[in-house]
């Protein structure tokens, strides 16, 4: 039996891209789709599926029933939104980025205890490996005083920065630093002093069409290395958005769920 999903965010970059894998998809059926732009448009060409308003999200959701409800909109939307299908017991896909810690908070609440969710700032299957390798290359590194730097770019209508995964990356350099308590700084401008060791410095690009680029520096004495992930194409995310669906379409325990997880769980077979 077919998977029935709903998609937030239809007539974005991503959410676009998400609605025409699923078209694409044997075991998936797109019911409906909302936006707060092409209200009443067709979705995708010859589904017969019209773009909804979010303000008609949950009488729409519970005519068509999705098992699973996917969320690449902006953190303001996203959190209302997940509220809305959490309600309604429908399982939770959320790739939407640059929730403050309070929004985040409100959707565990909404979550928890209700339905299974993944959520992930980024659901390409390379950026979750780039996590793993650059906190092993991390922990390596830190006996010997390596500067780490992020840098990442992305397509000039981004909105947030910096991205959702380098915040992430950020994250799992600051806890290979452990006792050492790193220190964020965004970009560098004017008279900063000398770079102190337990920085991590994270820069964003905005520039053309890059769908996502992602670098981390680590530099000593003499040589450095850098880790890096480029994003040839929206494809890459929308696939691994794809497999989080049908992964949290056999999970039954209420709670959020990480891409880690999942792909350490298909790994094991």
């Amino acid at each position: 039996m077919a998977i029935k999903v709903a998609v937030a965010g239809a007539k974005g970059r991503m959410g676009g891209q998400v609605v025409k894998s699923i078209v694409e998809t044997e075991n998936m059926e797109l019911v409906a789709g909302f936006d707060s732009t092409g209200v009443g448009e067709e979705i995708a060409p010859g589904i017969g599926i019209k773009i909804s308003s979010p303000a008609k999200m949950e009488p729409v959701l519970t005519e068509v029933k999705p098992d699973v409800f996917v969320d690449f909109t902006n953190a303001a939307a996203a959190v209302e939104n997940v509220e809305v299908a959490a309600r309604n017991r429908i399982k939770l896909v959320v790739g939407t980025t640059g929730f403050s810690k309070e929004q985040f908070k409100e959707m565990e609440s909404a979550i928890k205890g209700h339905v299974p969710a993944i959520i992930s700032p980024n659901f390409s299957i390379g950026v979750n490996v780039f996590w793993k390798l650059i906190a092993d290359a991390a922990r390596h590194f830190l006996p010997y005083l390596y500067h780490m730097e992020i840098i990442e770019m992305h397509h000039s209508h981004k909105k947030d920065a910096p991205s959702g995964t380098a915040v992430k990356a950020a994250g799992i350099l600051a806890d290979c630093h452990g006792e050492k308590n790193a220190s964020f700084v965004y970009g560098r401008q004017g008279i900063t002093g000398e770079r102190k060791d337990e920085e991590i410095g994270i820069h964003a690009i905005r520039a053309g069409d890059i769908v996502g680029d992602h670098t981390v520096l680590y530099a000593g004495k003499g040589e450095r290395l850098e880790i890096t992930h480029r994003a040839h194409s929206r494809e890459a995310f929308a696939q691994g958005a794809l497999k989080a669906i049908e992964w949290i379409n056999r999970k039954e325990e209420a709670g959020i769920y990480s891409m880690e997880g999942m792909m350490g769980e298909l790994e094991q077979g």
